[in-house]
């Protein structure tokens, strides 16, 4: 992790391009090494952080499942949880941003994750739709879509002007959201 924590402390810094994997290994004190015991390349880097968003989503699909929680409760605290960790900085933002654009293996990597949340987001919806809080006739991968939009785009435009804070672009976003798919 402190790799992990390392290498987007310098993506925010400095961009993702401009960061080498020698930067974050002497950053972090470990040898290239260590590195490539964990990582295949920099690119992959950013493949933890598709793992660290894909759970957050199977988190939230485990608590409305498990413990009842209303869906709206669910998919708002996920909105938020999602924008933690690029939300750090508008800086760290845009080299995520940057890094999705510039690098194939990246953009590979970050697709199969988004493909994969946007099902699980999807079985959110359909629970929502049976508990009668989402409205029934949308299409459940359609609304997932929407929300993995609705919290991207919020991401970016946060990330070009820094403010209003990110919660506080996220919960505009969200009641946008939420009154386009509730019942």
């Amino acid at each position: 992790m402190r790799l992990f924590r390392t290498a987007m402390d310098l993506f925010a810094e400095r961009g993702f391009s401009s960061v080498t994997v020698g930067d974050i290994t002497e950053a972090a004190d470990v040898g290239k090494g260590t590195f490539f015991n964990y990582f295949e390349s920099k690119d992959h880097v950013l493949g933890v952080m598709g793992e660290i968003q894909l759970a957050k989503i199977r988190e939230a699909a485990r608590r409305a499942k498990e413990e009842q929680t209303p869906i709206r409760e669910v998919l708002y605290d996920l909105a938020h949880r999602l924008m933690e960790e690029p939300g750090r900085s508008p800086e760290l933002a845009r080299a995520l941003i940057a890094s999705f654009v510039a690098s194939d293996v990246v953009r590979g990597i970050i697709r199969k994750r988004i493909v994969e949340a946007r099902l699980v987001i999807a079985q959110l919806v359909e629970q929502g739709q049976r508990r009668g809080e989402i409205a029934p006739e949308l299409k459940k991968r359609a609304v997932a879509l929407q929300l993995q939009q609705a919290v991207m785009g919020t991401i970016l435009l946060w990330s070009l002007e820094g403010k209003p804070s990110p919660a506080t672009r996220m919960d505009s976003t969200f009641e946008h959201f939420w009154r386009a798919v509730a019942m």
